[in-house]
C-alpha cells in the first residue's frame, strides 16, 4: 500500500492491524479507515515498539521538512501565490504562517544579537570613569544619567587658563595685540558678539540647572519621608515620574534592593503605583549600568512584539481593501507571509555580511520592496496605479507604526528590566 497523506503504511499501520473500533473514543470504524473520523487517531491495534517510535519520528520530520521547503519556494518564487492557496483551503501543503513567522523572527533576532556584540557595552559601562574627559568639570553619572557640573573644578580651570594667558602675554606681546584685534572684531561684528553672549548665557543656564538639581536632592536627603508624602498628593504621569526620580535617588544613596526596604525606611504606602515607580527606577538604573544586557533582552522580546504589531497593521490593509471579498484573517495571513519573506531575506543578508564582511541589507530590502508590490498585485488582483497608491500608503503606515512600536518596546523594557 502506498504512502498517502503523510501516514506511513508499514509497521503498525499495515492493513492487517486495522480495527473496527477506535481505541481512543470507541467510534465504529471500517477496515479501510486510516483515521478515526471522530477523534482523528490513527486506526491501529498493534502494540507500540521502539521501532514504531523511530519510524513515526522520522516520518513527521520529513513531512515537516517537505512543507517547509514548499513554503520557502512558494514565498521566494511566487509572490502572493502562497497566500491565495492558503486562504482558498490548500493548507496541508504549507507550514502554518503564524508559527513560520515566529520561528523566522526568533532565528533572525538571535543572529542579530549574536553578531552585534552588545555585551561589550556592559564592559564599556563598567570601565567608564564618569568623565567626558580627564579633568573635565562636566561629569556624567552612569547611574542617574545626569550631566553634572563641578563648580570648584570649573573655577580652578578658569584661573589656570587666565594664568596661562598672562604668562603668554609676557613671553609673546603679539598675543595681546591679537586679543585687542579680536575685541575690535567683536565690536564691528554684532553677530559674533551675540554668539559669544549666547555661550556665556548657556554656561549660566547649565550652572543654574545644576543648582536646582542639587537643591532638590538636598530636600530629598533632609526629609525623604516628608518629600515623598508631598509627591503622594500629585497624580498622573507627572506625579509618577517624580516618584521614579525620588526612588532613583534613594536607591543610589542608600543602596536599596527591593521595595520593602524603601517602604520600611521611608514609611511609604504599599500601593501598586509606588511599587511600580520603585521597580521602574530600579530597572532604569540597571539598564544604565548594563546597557548591553538590556539591549539583548529587549531584542529577545521583539519576536513576540511582532505578533501584537502585525494585527494592528493588518487593520489598515483591511480598510484599504475593504471592497475585496477577503476577511480580516485573510489579510492577516497575507501580512504574515510577507513579513516571513522579509525575515528570510534579512537572514540571508546577515549571513552574507558575516561571511564576506560586507553590507548587503540595502540590496535585500530593495528585493523585498519589489516583491511586496508583486505580491499585492497577485493576491488582490488590482491594476498598477491602484496598487502603487496603496503600496505607498501602507508602507508609510508600516514605518510609522514600526517606529512607535520600537520606541514603546525599548521604553517599556527600560522600565521593566
Amino acid at each position: 500500500m502506498a504512502k498517502k497523506d503523510g501516514l506511513i503504511t508499514k509497521g503498525r499501520y499495515e492493513l492487517k492491524f486495522r480495527g473496527v473500533k477506535c481505541l481512543n473514543c470507541g467510534h465504529p470504524l471500517d477496515i479501510s479507515d486510516k483515521y478515526c473520523p471522530n477523534c482523528s487517531q490513527a486506526n491501529s491495534t498493534k502494540k507500540l515498539t521502539l521501532k514504531d517510535f523511530i519510524d513515526e519520528f522520522f516520518s513527521g520530520l520529513i513531512n515537516y521538512d517537505s512543507r517547509l521547503i514548499k513554503s520557502l519556494s512558494a514565498l521566494l518564487l511566487r509572490p502572493g501565490r502562497i497566500t491565495k492557496d492558503y486562504v482558498n483551503g490548500k493548507r496541508i501543503t504549507y507550514t502554518n504562517p503564524f508559527r513560520f513567522l515566529l520561528s523566522l523572527a526568533f532565528i533572525y533576532f538571535l543572529m542579530f544579537a549574536y553578531n552585534s556584540n552588545f555585551t561589550n557595552l556592559d564592559e564599556a559601562a563598567k570601565n567608564f570613569d564618569g568623565n567626558i574627559y580627564d579633568g573635565s568639570p562636566f561629569k556624567f553619572d552612569m547611574d542617574s544619567g545626569d550631566l553634572e557640573v563641578d563648580s570648584v573644578v570649573l573655577e580652578k580651570q578658569s584661573k589656570k587658563a587666565q594664568r596661562a594667558l598672562d604668562s603668554l602675554k609676557k613671553v609673546n606681546p603679539g598675543v595681546l595685540v591679537g586679543m585687542q584685534k579680536f575685541d575690535s572684531i567683536k565690536a564691528v561684528d554684532p553677530e559674533l558678539s551675540q554668539q559669544l553672549k549666547y555661550l556665556d548665557s548657556l554656561g549660566v543656564f547649565v550652572n543654574g540647572a545644576q543648582q536646582k538639581v542639587k537643591k532638590k536632592d538636598s530636600f530629598m536627603d533632609a526629609d525623604p519621608t516628608g518629600y515623598f508624602k508631598n509627591l503622594e498628593k500629585e497624580s498622573g504621569i507627572g506625579g509618577f515620574s517624580k516618584k521614579v526620580e525620588f526612588f532613583r535617588h534613594v536607591i543610589k544613596k542608600d543602596t536599596l534592593f527591593n521595595f520593602e526596604e524603601a517602604e520600611t525606611r521611608y514609611n511609604i504606602g504599599k500601593t501598586w503605583t509606588n511599587r511600580m515607580a520603585f521597580n521602574s527606577a530600579n530597572s532604569i538604573l540597571r539598564a544604565i549600568r548594563e546597557p548591553g544586557s538590556w539591549v539583548n533582552r529587549t531584542i529577545s522580546k521583539l519576536p513576540f512584539v511582532i505578533f501584537f504589531f502585525m494585527p494592528v497593521f493588518t487593520v489598515f490593509i483591511w480598510l484599504v481593501y475593504i471592497r475585496k471579498n477577503y476577511t480580516y484573517t485573510d489579510h492577516l495571513i497575507f501580512s504574515f507571509h510577507n513579513q516571513s519573506l522579509l525575515f528570510i531575506l534579512l537572514i540571508l543578508s546577515l549571513t552574507l555580511d558575516t561571511i564576506f564582511n560586507i553590507n548587503s541589507s540595502g540590496i535585500f530590502l530593495l528585493i523585498f520592496a519589489i516583491y511586496l508590490y508583486k505580491a499585492m498585485r497577485k493576491f488582490y488582483g488590482q491594476g498598477r496605479f491602484k496598487t502603487i497608491v496603496k503600496y505607498i500608503f501602507l508602507n508609510t503606515v508600516f514605518m510609522i507604526l514600526a517606529f512607535f512600536t520600537i520606541i514603546v518596546t525599548f521604553a517599556g523594557s527600560g522600565l521593566t528590566y
